[in-house]
């Protein structure tokens, strides 16, 4: 079980260093259901994770 440090930490990286991909978007996923249910972390990167789904995709 992570800590919610290390959940914040790797929730960063994965969408600097990967961008707004499908594995991305896996990854943060896996990431949450790491945190208790009731946490507000949790709560706060779920609603992040959705505005960046929301993101139009970057124009090559």
């Amino acid at each position: 079980m992570l800590t919610e440090a290390e959940v914040h930490r790797s929730f960063n990286t994965i969408f600097k260093n990967e961008g707004r991909t499908p594995e991305a978007f896996d990854k943060a996923e896996q990431l949450l259901e790491q945190l208790r249910a009731e946490s507000p972390l949790r709560h706060r990167l779920s609603v992040e994770l959705e505005e960046l789904r929301k993101l139009p995709k970057k124009k090559k």
